[in-house]
């Protein structure tokens, strides 16, 4: 049975020209530290690639630091002058808010150097939320003043328009392997002037802000990976991927009244559709639609194959029950009618034997 693959917010599949920048990047034997000719090919590699993340995102070369992902690249939130004072949103992911739990951030949302993490899209819902302006020196976000804006921009980097020059952020960080690069390696993007401690100590690789040797193998990747996902979205093939969405989204609609679209009334990035049908556990459907032969995810997040309570669609109003009986679908460039037609025929028959059950 052939699979269609429809969870490309967890993990795109790796790109042709993120596969082959690799597969030349392993004959390159030199450590990018080293001064001889080996050691420059290599290094090379990593400037190459620097300079691509560099035109991809909007900003200079020599504000790119990179680092095993955006995981990583959040813990900049630990390492800034006024560490202990960092305002999350609910609605923002866990690698956000794992700093300010591990860290103790996040007392006092209105204190002097104040730092404002949130994510550009939600990873769950798709929902985009602009960056605040700064007004009079500050990022006003809700109850919170900020002096600094860190942005998360893993899930919309390739899908939608975005400039770190622009955005007026002093931080971003991404993965490479949401958008057809490799998994394991991803950058945090420093605006130049900001002085943070570094993220590890040891050889002063990277700028001294991230030790340790790079993954020159997989940073060639992810250099090659966001070229390519930028010459996507300035082709359009983010469009046709809204419409199939759309058209998915149609299709439930039409048997299923009952059946929510967390987020549709919002702004949202052009392949995500947040499916709530209340009573019928998104546990089960992802069971489910695996074994009819697609893979999706549940709305709430996943930790090591358990399923917990989504702490974004409860900041979204609805409650544990309800928010256990959510489905993420999350499309790609080489999503086709024919995947959107048969998913939605396959869920709507598993739905019938759900309420025949019910019944």
């Amino acid at each position: 049975m052939s699979r269609v693959y429809l969870d490309h917010n967890a993990t795109a599949p790796l790109r042709v020209e993120a596969r082959e920048a690799m597969i030349a990047a392993m004959d390159v034997v030199g450590n990018p530290s080293s001064v001889h000719g080996e050691g420059r090919s290599a290094k090379a590699l990593v400037e190459q690639a620097r300079a691509q993340v560099a035109e991809a995102l909007g900003c200079k070369p020599q504000e790119v630091i990179f680092t095993s992902g955006a995981t990583e690249a959040a813990q900049v939130l630990a390492h800034m002058p006024e560490a202990c004072d960092v305002f999350v949103p609910e609605v923002a992911h866990d690698a956000l808010w794992a700093q300010v739990q591990m860290h103790n951030c996040g007392d006092r949302p209105n204190g002097p150097g104040h730092t404002l993490a949130m994510g550009l899209a939600n990873s769950e819902s798709g929902v985009i939320t602009p960056p605040p302006e700064k007004v009079e020196g500050q990022y006003r976000f809700g109850r919170a003043n900020a002096d600094w804006l860190l942005l998360d921009v893993t899930q919309a980097i390739g899908r939608i328009p975005f400039s770190f020059a622009w955005s007026g952020a002093d931080m971003a960080i991404c993965s490479a392997h949401k958008l057809g690069g490799p998994k394991g390696v991803g950058a945090l993007i420093l605006r130049q002037g900001i002085d943070i401690t570094p993220l590890s100590e040891g050889g002063g690789q990277e700028m001294g802000r991230r030790s340790g040797t790079e993954n020159v193998i997989g940073i060639a990747g992810f250099g090659a990976a966001i070229s390519a996902a930028m010459a996507d979205l300035d082709r359009g093939v983010w469009t046709k991927t809204e419409k199939l969405r759309n058209i998915l989204e149609s299709s439930i609609e039409e048997s299923s009244k009952e059946t929510i679209f967390v987020g549709k009334s919002e702004r949202r990035l052009p392949n995500t559709s947040l499916i709530l049908t209340d009573g019928w556990k998104g546990e089960t459907q992802v069971m489910q639609m695996d074994l009819a032969g697609f893979a999706i995810s549940a709305g709430s997040a996943c930790s090591s194959g358990k399923v917990k309570t989504s702490r974004v669609l409860k900041a979204m109003g609805f409650n544990d029950s309800e928010a256990a009986c959510a489905i993420r679908v999350s499309l790609g460039p080489d999503t086709t009618e024919d995947d959107i037609t048969g998913f939605a025929q396959a869920w709507l028959k598993c739905l019938e034997k759900h309420r025949a059950r019910a019944a």
